[in-house]
């Protein structure tokens, strides 16, 4: 293994190569998992919610796995950003280390499995590879013992034991009527393909969450007021992109202000109607960063959570019949067009440029 972490599989003899759409068809899925900042003992709802947006904006095909990890797809990310998938896991690691002072582990191979089972054990900042050729894949597994395949719980572990099938080599070099024998059909079939690197489960992005949150974090306490409405400006407009991406709406937006004794104050207010409109989440953001009057309040954080989602088609709205509205939203499906071909980056509010 080299010091950054990546697996050198070594080649031995092993069970018979896997058929087509097992690990030979190429290494597009990261299982990523999140290590909280230092002196943190975990995730909190928030930031894993903000650590989902930032890998959805190297992809949109990313399976939460709560409550510290997460999956994937990179196949079309590969291709639109021209770097491989180690090149994207760097990146996604300098971005969480960047953006909430956390640290990832990173499996990369050709299905969801192979990647879990990669970033096993990993330490944090570790980008484990697994090729995907089969000989790799095969000379992976084989010494590992029947408990680390995914899927393979202590009482099956148990099971394949007694007869004898105590590693992932004995398991895939077994014959399948024996193994459908010992689990039963349908179980022995899975674990067999497994055994041998096959996992045709695909990456599926989640059910539509019910909240949807990011945090902004200042380099020190934030005195400014205006810095921190430049803060939220930042927050909704980011929000509201990713529940129209999405095609999500919100009934509600809560306010979380974190002050520099570690305390924090919350407040919520709903929308008349459910929203996505920029707009709209960042006049309601202001309201309530208004309603708390600060003043010279030691902010260190404040973060927005999008709550209620539901599907946008479930949602009705009001026509106002006003120009400006009307202007507001066409620029915003032109700035959501400009974000969807060039990347989040690409345009924002001018007001945000000078938010770090």
């Amino acid at each position: 293994m080299s010091a950054r972490g990546v697996l050198s599989p070594v080649p031995s003899p092993g069970p018979p190569p896997a058929r087509p759409g097992g690990p030979g068809c190429g290494t597009t899925v990261l299982y990523v998992h999140f290590h909280p900042a230092a002196g943190t003992a975990a995730l909190d709802e928030e930031t894993y919610d903000g650590l989902l947006g930032l890998l959805a904006e190297v992809t949109p095909v990313v399976e939460a796995l709560p409550p510290d990890a997460a999956l994937l797809d990179v196949r079309g990310a590969t291709r639109y950003f021209g770097h491989d998938p180690v090149e994207l896991a760097e990146l996604l690691r300098v971005r969480t280390l960047a953006r909430y002072a956390a640290d990832c582990t990173v499996g990369i191979a050709a299905n969801p499995m192979l990647a879990r089972m990669a970033a096993q054990d990993g330490a944090p900042g570790a980008i484990r590879t697994l090729g995907a050729e089969p000989d790799a894949v095969a000379a992976f597994l084989a010494g590992k013992p029947a408990a680390a395949l995914y899927g393979v719980g202590p009482a099956t572990a148990r099971t394949l034991c007694s007869y004898g099938l105590d590693s992932v080599g004995r398991i895939a070099a077994a014959p399948l009527p024996a193994l459908q024998r010992i689990l039963g059909a349908a179980a022995g079939r899975r674990i067999h393909e497994r055994a041998r690197g096959v996992d045709p489960t695909p990456v599926t992005p989640d059910a539509r969450a019910r909240s949807m949150g990011a945090e902004h974090r200042f380099g020190g306490d934030e005195l400014d007021a205006a810095h921190r409405r430049r803060a939220l400006l930042a927050l909704a407009d980011g929000l509201g992109a990713r529940m129209r991406r999405s095609g999500q709406v919100a009934r509600g937006l809560k306010l979380t202000v974190r002050y520099a004794d570690g305390s924090s104050t919350t407040r919520t207010r709903a929308f008349p109607e459910p929203t996505a409109h920029t707009p709209e989440l960042t006049a309601v953001a202001y309201a309530l960063h208004a309603s708390l009057g600060l003043q010279r309040a030691r902010v260190r954080a404040v973060a927005l959570r999008a709550e209620g989602l539901d599907a946008a088609e479930h949602a009705a709205h009001q026509l106002t019949f006003d120009p400006a509205d009307e202007k507001a939203r066409r620029v915003e499906e032109a700035v959501d067009r400009a974000r969807a071909r060039f990347g989040m980056g690409a345009v924002g509010p001018a007001a945000t440029l000078d938010v770090a």
